[in-house]
């Protein structure tokens, strides 16, 4: 039987992974969203496109959660966008019931699936579709790291002239700008990128990478990223319905890593069929711990107002 995906909100992100994942064959997919007709057009639009490439892949538009029933994962996009000069913690209250409703929805029907959020703020939403879903910590994971070490790679690529395949860069922390680019483990073909760039140019690209986000929200100016994000999204798909025991950084639960509890954070996690089958810790210094402890207040901040 064919792996199904469901994907919660079909704006530019939603659809946008929707394109990446049909081009992968690797699932079914379903486009779910509360606009009349909008999910419909596009889920119709990209079946269209299908055979010109020669992909067999069903994709089903609906305004009905029922759609999603059986899902083995459900991605979580639905949500208001940033505006230029609002930060992703100005989206807490309105998107936070958007991802309570349709997780408390999803459940009913895809009661073994796993989920991956992407509505901002990020580790608060995936703190909050556990909460409200009651499934094991391990089922829901958060994306951003990936997206985050993605654009710190192309910064560097674009600094450097260098492939991005060569380019391997570790961004941790919350998904926001205390994000902890960790420059120390990052490099460039094995040479670490404090040799590999000038330090002021190398805290240009660190502190490009905590504002990539909103970078771009104030040059398009009516939205936010998509390409980006919904691609690491579908890494994260493949990792998962392959079990390639893919290690990646990704928002997962953590119960002591870091020091941390009971939060969602960004680390490295391995990602299988069951979905974060473990969180691996670095040895980090006394600056990048102290680092992530700041970043990983602000996500507890935003937590505790939550659930206050």
């Amino acid at each position: 039987m064919k792996n199904k995906v469901s994907i919660v909100g079909a704006g530019m992100t939603g659809s946008t992974t929707a394109h990446w994942l049909a081009e992968q064959e690797i699932a079914d997919l379903v486009l779910v969203d509360v606009v009349e007709g909008m999910p419909q057009g596009k889920a119709l639009d990209l079946q269209e496109a299908l055979p010109v490439i020669g992909k067999d892949v069903r994709v089903v538009g609906s305004n009905d959660y029922s759609a999603t029933a059986g899902s083995d994962i459900v991605i979580i996009t639905a949500g208001l966008p940033r505006k230029p000069g609002m930060s992703r913690d100005d989206l807490l209250f309105a998107n936070a019931d958007i991802v309570r409703k349709a997780s408390a929805e999803i459940i009913r029907y895809s009661p073994d699936a796993i989920y991956i959020v992407l509505t901002n703020p990020l580790d608060v939403m995936a703190y909050l579709t556990m909460k409200t879903t009651g499934i094991p910590p391990h089922r829901v994971v958060g994306q951003a790291g990936i997206l985050d070490s993605a654009r710190m790679r192309a910064f560097v690529s674009m600094e450097l002239g260098v492939s991005v395949e060569n380019i391997h860069c570790y961004v941790l922390g919350g998904h926001g700008d205390e994000m902890v680019p960790l420059t120390r483990l990052s490099n460039v073909a094995g040479i670490p990128l404090d040799q590999a760039l000038p330090p002021d140019r190398l805290a240009a690209i660190v502190e490009r990478t905590r504002k990539g986000g909103g970078e771009i929200v104030s040059l398009l100016k009516t939205g936010s990223a998509y390409y980006a994000p919904a691609v690491a999204v579908s890494q994260m798909v493949a990792a998962i319905l392959k079990d390639k025991h893919l290690v990646v950084p990704c928002a997962a639960y953590l119960d002591g890593e870091y020091g941390l509890k009971d939060i969602f954070f960004g680390v490295m996690v391995q990602l299988g069929r069951k979905g974060v089958e473990k969180v691996l810790e670095y040895e980090l210094d006394e600056a990048d711990l102290a680092a992530l402890k700041l970043s990983a207040a602000g996500v507890a901040e935003n937590i505790a107002k939550l659930y206050s």
